[in-house]
């Protein structure tokens, strides 16, 4: 299956099955080979570029716009973008908005990330959903030559993501406190002053904003590393632990992550929250089993209800792994399930304060739905007082 080349390409996503899509290259030169995933959002480019969890993987777009709104520094949720690449539909216009710092091509090219446009995404999306995440390669020469063998070589010759732990690569290289609190209007971001809660947030791949919903409930939050001890962590003395979104392979990650939080649940009786990998983590901890998905959850308009409640919830979402359902021990419940295909979005233990969520609450970018499972955190801990 190959798309008819452009007038002028200068850009080829060659999938491993061989397939070839040729577009207009913008951003970075050169080629990036990585998982292919589609991201359903039509806000937050920036968010999702920046988001520590998609590391090792390029995103399709289904939205055509992006890039209409620019880049500005605000917005990201790490310091450069973690995703290896994007696709889309049209080629970025220049900005329009207030507070736009500059072009997303300009962007792109400055942190060394590969994009292209002019691409039939909805025929790609397809192709992801039918086949599964493909491996692709992805290159951007202004030449437009492109050595198509070499590079679906590329694409199958990459090892994926399973067994992949990507954590180590994204997290934060030595402890540090945080206390920036949610963006408002007007004053934008404003510190937390008088927090109640000290929380221990182990980063593995966390967002900023993850952490300003912490500080914006009231927590005196610090950061530390994928690979800190229990020891490490309790010798902060906390309130509660947050086990944060990364990417990669949860049991790969496991491997040091997991007998941390057996450890702690050993332990200590603290509040545990955990969010996407967190969540993956914290239920193989418990005793239940992970998978790898068809083609993921990336987006944020995902329907989630809430069993406690009978709630449903629209929400951001951001994963290629899910917790297996039917390998849930015995008191251990599970809370939140994915309108979509059924599959499992939350834990908790049944008689302690634990549990964790796969979809990100934190709203960057997505709906505000969620947000309430930061303010149970904060009360939980507030209890403990």
């Amino acid at each position: 299956m190959a798309q008819s080349p452009t007038s002028t390409p200068t850009a080829c996503l060659a999938m491993q099955d061989g397939s070839l899509f040729y577009g207009h290259g913008f951003g970075a030169t050169g080629q990036a080979v990585a998982e292919l995933c589609f991201n359903t959002a039509m806000t937050g480019y920036q968010e999702i570029m920046t988001d520590p969890s998609y590391a090792g993987q390029i995103v399709t777009f289904t939205f055509p716009h992006i890039g209409n709104v620019g880049v500005t520094e605000e917005d990201s949720e790490t310091a450069d973008p973690v995703a290896a690449g994007m696709v889309v539909k049209w080629d970025p216009t220049e900005p329009s908005n207030w507070r736009a710092q500059g072009h997303l091509s300009d962007w792109l090219k400055t942190h060394g990330r590969i994009a292209i446009g002019g691409v039939d995404t909805r025929r790609l999306t397809r192709a992801i959903r039918q086949q599964g995440a493909p491996h692709v390669v992805i290159a951007h020469n202004p030449d437009g030559v492109f050595d198509t063998d070499a590079l679906i070589a590329a694409a199958r010759d990459f090892a994926g993501l399973e067994g992949l732990d990507l954590a180590r690569e994204v997290t934060c290289a030595q402890s540090y406190r945080w206390d920036e609190m949610r963006w408002a209007w007007p004053e934008g971001y404003t510190r937390q002053h008088e927090p109640k809660h000290k929380v221990v947030a182990v980063d593995y791949g966390a967002k900023r904003n993850i952490l300003r919903c912490l500080a914006s409930v009231g927590c005196d939050v610090t950061v530390l590393p994928a690979t800190a001890t229990a020891d490490e962590v309790l010798a902060h003395n906390p309130d509660g632990v947050f086990l944060s979104n990364g990417p990669g392979d949860p049991a790969a990650t496991g491997t040091y992550a997991v007998p941390m939080i057996r450890e702690i649940l050993d332990k200590t009786t603290l509040p545990i929250f955990g969010i996407c990998l967190g969540h993956q983590m914290l239920a193989i901890a418990l005793g239940a089993k992970t998978v790898k998905m068809n083609h993921g959850h990336h987006g944020a308009n995902h329907p989630v209800k809430d069993h406690d409640t009978g709630k449903v919830e629209i929400t951001s979402m951001n994963h290629g792994f899910a917790v297996d359902s039917q390998s849930l021990p015995k008191g251990v419940l599970e809370t939140h399930v994915s309108l979509f295909d059924g599959s499992n979005c939350g834990v908790r233990m049944q008689d302690r304060p634990v549990y964790s969520v796969q979809h990100h609450p934190e709203a960057s970018p997505g709906p505000q739905d969620s947000f309430y499972l930061f303010e149970r955190f904060a009360a939980h801990m507030a209890q403990r007082a």
